[in-house]
């Protein structure tokens, strides 16, 4: 037992030292150029899902093994790591960072959840953006007379009877020739009705902080920007198809995504809804009742949440202006439709100025503009609680450089740039086309099917694993299988890289997960029961979505023209 003990306090090493050479019969033994570069993806991919290396670290490997085994030159490897995508990344999380310092998220949350209520069945699809305030909610819910009760032992219990039936009045207790026995079944009834009580109310929390990550993790799948698979996607459509024509872009994605996200979110509700608060529409939509006094509380909880953030101030207004801006000038790009203000603008193609183009442009605005009132606007500072006189030295702008390297995660940049290099290592050695070439006989399977199957697959390995990682390993392969078998690449890669997105089942599965999980009300039995049907869900409306308003989308029924051939 010492000895098993032992291995698991050492196992991390184990594994760091002991791939790397379980592995080398790969490129010792096969040793082409194909079997060099799987040896990397593979070390990799055993590195990515036991996390013996911090993901960025692990992702930084290319560098290093790339021109070791002579699969591409250093230089080539590391301009992987700093692409358009990258940037449209760093740019918008620039902008999301600005909105968090700024406390615009949390006035937006609370707006939200003062115009829905309190009611249980109606904070399911809104509680995503607050998860300390459906804390606070929750505590309000649950405390009519003080804690949730909770469950007594046999004897506490029949402690608990004999000292209610002394407090009992004596002409109740004797009244129509009552008993000890009947005394004792009415204090029973009375326990019966305050467990169930308990465990209507554990039921709900449950379900109300299940809904906090389900619909983080699907809301961010509706824009390209949301979670870091759909870059992944976007980079490797670049990087493996050149010529696709920006065929994925904010607002082509979005077109797709956001319906499908609504379409999610509703069955999920309903799913959440029947699991852990039931179907009874009187009760928890409260039809024709008067407001409970525990709802009442759980809404000046709110409203007074809202309030200590008073009247917005200049520096939220600017920067609400800007993510609008930010919003508008993406969808307007090259909406495809009709020609966008960056093709008219520029009088050349769109893709001279692409989605990071626009993001790194209000990144840079945050560093530019006042987070006051200039002085010439001195007349209106009093509108934003400032008096003129308090105005006086340089202004900070609304994001400062410190505060962005504090809260931005730089490791995901290097994410990736990992990813693009094993894409860019995969083509140039040989690997894409070979494995592509192994999944010929696939040509036999209605694509539907293969799909369905893949996303399967995929929604069950990103459950032990970085979505990130994940969307990582599985694209350049899948972009290879569509090659070979001659159907268009989107129709796999769009839905493998929303299923990415689907890790519902485990705690450690993605940082939402794990941050509900560690208020206590879930066990993991609770999670893995609710998110297998959760993974269903997703991919029936993944299904149904990319076989109805995705191949009109994306022309998915043809084998693209871009599709022919890998980028050089």
């Amino acid at each position: 037992m010492t000895f098993f003990k032992y291995l698991r306090s050492v196992k991390n090493e184990l594994i760091l030292f002991s791939a790397p050479f379980l592995l080398l019969p790969l490129p010792l033994v096969i040793g082409t150029s194909e079997a060099e570069c799987a040896y990397v993806i593979a070390l990799m991919a055993v590195y990515w899902c036991t996390e013996v290396l911090p993901l960025a670290v692990t992702a930084l490997l290319p560098t290093l093994l790339f021109p070791a085994f002579g699969i591409m030159k250093s230089k080539d490897v590391c301009m992987q790591y700093l692409k358009d995508t990258n940037l449209l990344f760093v740019g918008g999380l620039l902008v999301a960072v600005a909105v968090e310092h700024w406390n615009l998220h949390k006035r937006i949350a609370l707006r939200v959840l003062l115009f829905v209520g309190v009611r249980p069945a109606l904070n399911t699809a809104t509680t995503a953006m607050m998860v300390p305030i459906v804390q606070a909610v929750l505590q309000q819910l649950n405390d009519s007379e003080g804690e949730i009760p909770q469950i007594l032992s046999s004897e506490e219990q029949l402690q608990t009877s004999e000292h209610d039936s002394k407090q009992l009045p004596t002409t109740e207790k004797k009244s129509e020739g009552q008993g000890p026995l009947v005394v004792t079944f009415l204090d029973a009834t009375v326990e019966a009705a305050k467990h169930k009580d308990a465990a209507e109310k554990r039921r709900m929390c449950k379900g109300m902080t299940l809904c906090v990550c389900y619909a983080a993790s699907i809301g961010g799948t509706a824009t390209l920007t949301g979670t870091g698979p759909n870059l992944v996607l976007k980079g490797q459509m670049n990087q493996l198809f050149p010529q696709n024509g920006d065929v994925i872009n904010f607002a082509s994605w979005f077109g797709f995504a956001f319906p499908n996200m609504i379409l999610m979110l509703t069955v999920a509700w309903l799913w959440l809804q029947f699991v852990f608060i039931g179907f009874n529409f009187k009760k928890t939509w409260g039809c024709g009742d008067v407001k409970t006094e525990k709802e009442i509380a759980a809404y000046n909880v709110i409203c007074e949440e809202h309030r200590q953030l008073g009247s917005m101030s200049f520096g939220e207004i600017s920067v609400l202006g800007l993510f609008i801006l930010l919003v508008v000038m993406w969808f307007t790009r090259d909406p495809g439709f009709v020609g966008g203000w960056a093709t008219d603008i520029f009088n050349s193609e769109a893709e001279y100025v692409t989605d990071a183009t626009v993001a790194i442009f209000i990144a840079v605005l945050l560093f530019v503009l006042p987070s006051k009132p200039p002085r010439f606007c001195s007349w209106r500072t009093q509108s934003f609680d400032t008096a003129p006189h308090q105005i006086a030295g340089p202004t900070s702008p609304l994001l400062t450089w410190k505060v962005a390297q504090k809260k931005l995660p730089w490791g995901i940049v290097l994410l990736l740039g990992g990813g693009f290099a094993l894409a860019k290592g995969s083509e140039e050695s040989g690997l894409s086309k070979w494995m592509g070439d192994q999944m010929t006989p696939l040509q036999t399977i209605p694509p539907w099917a293969i799909a369905i199957i893949l996303c399967l697959l995929i929604a069950t390995f990103t459950e032990c694993t970085s979505n990130v990682a994940t969307a990582t390993l599985f694209l350049p392969v899948l972009a290879s299988m569509s090659q070979s078998i001659g159907i268009n690449p989107l129709y796999v890669m769009v839905p493998c890289t929303l299923s990415a997105s689907f890790a519902f089942m485990l705690p450690v599965a993605t940082p939402p997960n794990a941050i509900v999980f560690s208020y206590g009300y879930l066990k993991v039995a609770d999670m893995a029961r609710t998110g297998i049907v959760m993974n269903i869900i997703g991919i029936l409306c993944i299904t149904l979505a990319i076989n109805s308003w995705g191949k009109a989308m994306f022309d998915l029924d043809t084998f693209p023209a871009w599709a022919n051939v890998t980028g050089v």
